[in-house]
């Protein structure tokens, strides 16, 4: 572990810094407290789209899509776990396929309810247009899967990132469709057998592409979901909701820039949103650069630090906050394994951004 963190000292210390100054004393500890890979060595050549929970019982599970690349027909849904207190996560297993095995699998999302199993989402299809939703549910915090069910015609659950429960125990599912342009909808579940509800596309084709959002709740009980966006402007946009999410704001664009590629967000105990996102534009960079931001309304964004800078591609992050407090997060290591870090939400907290358009890198280690 030591070696590991003299890695990231190195890493947060040499990148070239943007942000202002006098925020430098008030981030004087760093918050990262771990970073391992899931897996050292697996029978797959190819892996995206991690997502991580922790379950009722305070197990770690990991899962995310695996073959020999992305859209094969090999590919299939991974999962590991990790017990309390262990020092390594199982041995990786298969846990989804699709009906027809020669279809590939895409985009796992875990969730744990307050009450009831644990839940994990994915889609199956030839083509993203098509995809079809696949629901498992697990009794014993991650260790196996069963209760298989095709989710019903035009839902597909959580396109990528997690679902959050409302006051009332609904399940709020951030999702999208790319058939008909990229366009953002919501879909919400009361309970496993009752009637699930959908809302209708909060965009047309016309007004920009917008996928793969994540919510985050605010104090005066609005909802803000995040997107990732196509829009030729290199930005993540936004939308609100006053209504727990059964309707939403035009979208619009944030202040920071994306390579149109996954992010994932949260909210934090405290009340703050921390963002995992890639700080860069397809014309400044692309996904070698996985950055950490945080903000107090979800509007003006703080530099954290940076997890990946280096060639190659680190991406699809996934964030939640576990019972003891601790932030984990995991990606995708160039295509060829899962890493999970672990922060501490107390040392969180950056620094302005004063350059929107560049790459920053807020020193997280002294």
């Amino acid at each position: 572990m030591k070696k590991v963190l003299s890695v990231l000292y190195v890493l947060w210390i040499l990148s070239s810094a943007v942000y202002a100054d006098d925020n430098m004393a008030a981030a004087n500890e760093s918050p990262v407290i771990s970073r391992e890979f899931v897996f050292d060595e697996a029978p797959f050549e190819s892996c995206h789209a991690s997502t991580i929970v922790e379950t009722n019982d305070g197990t770690l599970v990991a899962a995310w899509f695996g073959g020999t690349k992305e859209g094969a027909d090999d590919v299939a849904i991974w999962s590991a776990y990790k017990e309390k207190n262990a020092e390594k996560w199982s041995e990786p297993r298969i846990v989804g396929n699709a009906d027809d095995e020669t279809v590939p699998c895409w985009n796992p999302v875990l969730f744990q309810p307050t009450d009831g199993p644990t839940m994990l989402f994915y889609k199956q299809g030839r083509e993203i247009a098509r995809w079809q939703g696949v629901l498992l549910v697990s009794h014993d915090g991650g260790r196996t899967w069963n209760e298989r069910r095709v989710l019903p015609e035009f839902f597909i659950g959580p396109v990528k990132n997690k679902p959050v429960e409302l006051d009332d125990g609904t399940i709020l599912c951030p999702s999208s469709t790319e058939h008909d342009g990229w366009r953002v909808h919501f879909e919400l579940i009361p309970a496993l057998d009752k009637t699930w509800l959908r809302t209708q596309a909060i965009n047309t084709k016309e007004e920009g592409g917008a996928i793969q959002p994540s919510v985050l709740f605010h104090s005066d009980g609005r909802l803000q979901a995040i997107c990732r966006n196509r829009d030729g402007m290199g930005t993540l946009w936004q939308t609100w909701s006053d209504d727990k999410g059964r309707t939403w704001s035009k979208l619009e664009p944030t202040s920071l820039p994306n390579p149109c590629s996954g992010t994932d967000a949260v909210t934090l105990r405290d009340g703050r949103q921390l963002l995992v996102y890639n700080h860069t534009t397809t014309l400044t960079g692309g996904r070698n650069i996985l950055n950490v931001a945080v903000s107090d309304d979800g509007i003006v964004w703080r530099a954290v630090g940076v997890l990946e800078n280096a060639k190659g591609e680190y991406s699809y992050p996934a964030v939640i906050q576990g019972k003891d407090g601790t932030i984990h997060i995991t990606y995708t290591w160039r295509r060829k394994k899962i890493v999970h870090m672990t922060l501490d939400p107390k040392l969180v907290v950056g620094g302005e951004i004063v350059d929107a358009s560049k790459p920053f890198v807020a020193p997280m280690l002294r």
